[in-house]
């Protein structure tokens, strides 16, 4: 039979002739030395499949590398059941929380006194493993079977990840006698999970893996202390509202709880802005920088912040960086000679801290109005000064960069990292990838206020998820504080919004996959209906609708 077939993310697809009842493994070994990396999984017909998936007719397929999202999560959820499994064997049964992404990997924690020496004998161990090449083995069952099994592994708590009417099958997965519960796909044996590195950190343990712009290296270590910090604030929250994973926020919304949960998260979000604010006051910091990745929640953080400000005795001056834009004639290209609005050098520099500088020495400044239709910038039309009780609080995605305040003095800086960082998993197990979670803000935002599909939503996807790595991801480090705008009970109110849109995905789609996957996961969760308990100034607004701050 003959199949279309995308080798790669560059190539183009070509008409091939295989065998029917080839499987996608089989045929990824073919091309294996013609693609750059290790194929994962691929995408048939539109939808994603694991390696052992049987092709027996006639179909388009693209192989999947760690490039991607999806193969990414496959190659991680891969590599956790490895890491479970060789924790049971060196250290015998104990509990083990894969808790969060952090230092270019995962942070975990095992529920036992774990030395250096036992996180080197778990780390041999799952080499060993991986050099057995073993097979990872997949059941799907039915959700009442599903039910029995959570039973007979005492994962109780994941009972009520079944919600009531689901008719999709539930995996399990095996390998060697350990079996586990994970939503995502995996790879067909343990010698795909070439690259990866156990380190002791703090009271856990880092599982380390490749970044997906290097499939195959893991890069240079870097401890993010303000990041670990800030999760452990959210663990804390968690705890405040007794919600560690789904099930409790499942449990919470069946019995009538959702209206406190609400109000308790937009008043820790207040609390937490506040104690920011006393910072600024405190140490007289005159330039606020706020940056992060899309779907963050930067417009209304930073009103909020301005508010609280002002309750200080401040008077801040709000600013953009859209209207320092160079000339649409000196834009940069990027690598397809497209015009790179997302780069640094698309942003004036030179009159950016010029202009910053007048400021802040009192004297008045000619402000620029760009004017997104000639491509220009205007002069004459904002004459601004501002006096010792304003700072100047700027947000853009490139805040935390450097270049942008390159001629401003440090002692003047604080600098903001903001971004939806959720601590809450689906279980012990399985952690929600905060790149998911905003794309679904993204979905619920683009089709309200910019009349996009979810289709295109998930479409440019990528694109902007490229653009964030290059641009903002690398200097989050650089924050002296870490706003995390998450609400955990969230998901269950973008649920109402999303579901539709991607229930209008049909199959014949490129990103049918992505929304197929996407529906899977948001049947774990049951549905905040009524969310007239949100206020208009929570950031969830900007998303869903209903906010002051955004028209």
């Amino acid at each position: 039979m003959y199949i279309e077939l995308k080798k790669d993310l560059k190539s183009d697809f070509e008409q091939i002739e295989v065998e029917s009842g080839i499987k996608v493994e089989a045929l990824a070994e073919r091309y294996r030395e013609q693609v750059p990396y290790r194929i994962l999984a691929a995408k048939v017909d539109n939808k994603f499949e694991g390696l052992n998936h049987v092709l027996d007719e006639p179909c388009m397929v693209e192989l999947l590398d760690m490039r991607t999202q999806v193969a990414n999560i496959i190659y991680q959820n891969s590599l956790i059941l490895i890491y479970l499994k060789s924790v049971s064997d060196v250290l015998g049964t104990t509990e083990v929380d894969i808790e969060n992404a952090l230092n270019k990997g995962l942070y975990t924690t095992i529920k036992a006194n774990v030395s250096e020496e036992d996180v080197a004998n778990i780390e041999n161990r799952m080499r060993e493993l991986v050099a057995l090449d073993l097979p990872i083995l997949k059941e799907k069952v039915s959700p009442d079977e599903a039910k029995n099994i959570f039973r007979n592994l005492g994962a109780l708590e994941n009972l009520s990840l079944i919600t009531e009417g689901r008719k999709r099958r539930v995996a399990f997965y095996s390998l060697d006698g350990f079996k586990g519960f994970f939503y995502s796909e995996m790879v067909s044996s343990t010698s795909y999970i070439e690259h990866f590195q156990l380190r002791k950190y703090r009271n856990g343990v880092l599982l380390r893996f490749p970044h997906p712009s290097k499939p195959d290296e893991i890069l240079p270590y870097v401890d993010e202390k303000v990041l670990y910090k800030t999760f452990g604030e959210q663990n804390r929250w968690g705890k405040l509202m007794g919600i560690r994973y789904v099930s409790d926020l499942n449990k919470k919304i069946e019995e009538g709880k959702a209206k406190e949960l609400i109000q308790l998260s937009e008043a820790l979000h207040e609390q937490k802005i506040i104690e920011i604010a006393e910072t600024i006051f405190n140490e007289g910091k005159r330039i606020i920088l706020i940056a992060g990745p899309s779907s963050s929640g930067k417009t209304t953080f930073a009103q909020r912040l301005c508010i609280q400000l002002r309750v200080k005795g401040l008077e801040p001056l709000y600013l953009g960086t859209d209207d320092y834009f160079v000339e649409r004639e000196d834009t940069p290209l990027d690598e397809n000679g497209n015009k790179n609005f997302e780069d640094i050098e698309a942003v004036d520099l030179e009159l950016f801290n010029r202009n910053m500088k007048e400021l802040l020495s009192g004297k008045k400044a000619d402000l620029p109005t760009f004017d997104f239709m000639t491509g220009h910038k205007a002069f004459g039309k904002r004459f601004t000064s501002i006096g010792k009780n304003q700072p100047i609080v700027i947000e853009g995605i490139h805040g935390l960069n450097e270049k942008l305040t390159k001629d401003l003095p440090e002692e003047a800086k604080f600098k903001i990292y903001i971004s939806p960082l959720t601590s809450l998993n689906l279980d012990s197990h399985n952690r929600i990838v905060t790149t998911d979670h905003r794309m679904l803000r993204r979905m619920v935002r683009d089709f309200k206020y910019r009349g996009h599909s979810a289709e295109n939503t998930i479409a440019t996807w990528a694109s902007v998820r490229k653009g964030e790595d290059k641009n903002i991801f690398p200097y989050s480090n650089e924050a002296d504080v870490m706003f995390n705008s998450v609400h955990l009970y969230e998901i269950c109110v973008l649920k109402k919004y999303a579901q539709p849109l991607l229930r209008t995905i049909s199959k014949d789609c490129p990103e049918y996959g992505d929304a197929f996957r996407m529906l899977e996961f948001l049947d774990f969760f049951r549905t905040i209906e009524e969310d007239e308990y949100i206020a208009n100034n929570s950031i969830l607004r900007e998303f869903i609708g209903g906010s002051i701050f955004v028209d």
